[in-house]
């Protein structure tokens, strides 16, 4: 999502080229691969740990850290390097999209209309915005210290950042989408009264 700002922002004569229908597959199949490879190393390696303390997790999701507080051998330590290689992993992708945006928001500031910047910073911040609710809410379920640690807390962090951004971007976009269909309304006005 970044990258598709970055671009239209920054080099929109270049857009078609950048991001044709030939590159938006690859970054899709690289994001689908990567996932999934993602969870089938963690799902291997959490069914591999042996469970000295039950079984039931009372929690919104069945989640690493949590399987972990039941894993009664130092097995646990391999799923430990795995999410130290995720965080790294994360990292860099955070560290491409405060770059991405750095950028966008130097090109934003330069648009000389105040329209112009509004429409920008108006595709730009929700994304942003979503963003950043995932990665704090993600990272502090992740690396809170355990003494902060309690069943409702944890319960709601996990809908936080599991639910609430996924819910989030359809509202985003159909926000955008209403903003076409009033343009299109304008440019166009007897097509579009059937709708």
């Amino acid at each position: 999502m970044c990258y598709d700002r970055y671009v239209s922002i920054c080099k929109p004569l270049h857009y078609g080229t950048l991001l044709g229908s030939r590159a938006c597959a690859h970054m899709a199949a690289a994001a689908w691969a990567s996932a999934f490879l993602y969870s089938l190393l963690h799902t291997a390696n959490t069914f591999s740990l042996p469970l000295c303390h039950g079984n039931a997790l009372a929690q919104f999701f069945c989640e690493t850290p949590h399987i972990l507080k039941l894993s009664c051998s130092k097995s646990y330590l391999r799923e430990l390097g795995l999410i130290a290689i995720s965080t790294c992993l994360v990292f860099g992708c955070f560290v491409f999209i405060v770059f991405s945006y750095v950028q966008i928001f130097r090109a934003v500031l330069r648009i000389s209309s105040e329209q112009g910047r509004h429409k920008a910073f108006s595709t730009c911040l929700p994304h942003l915005a979503v963003v950043s609710l995932f990665l704090s809410t993600d990272l502090f379920a992740y690396l809170k210290p355990s003494s902060l640690s309690s069943p409702s807390l944890d319960l709601a962090l996990s809908v936080l950042y599991s639910v609430v951004p996924p819910a989030l971007n359809p509202l985003i976009y159909s926000l955008r989408n209403q903003e076409l269909m009033d343009a299109l309304r304008k440019i166009m006005p007897g097509s579009l009264q059937k709708q």
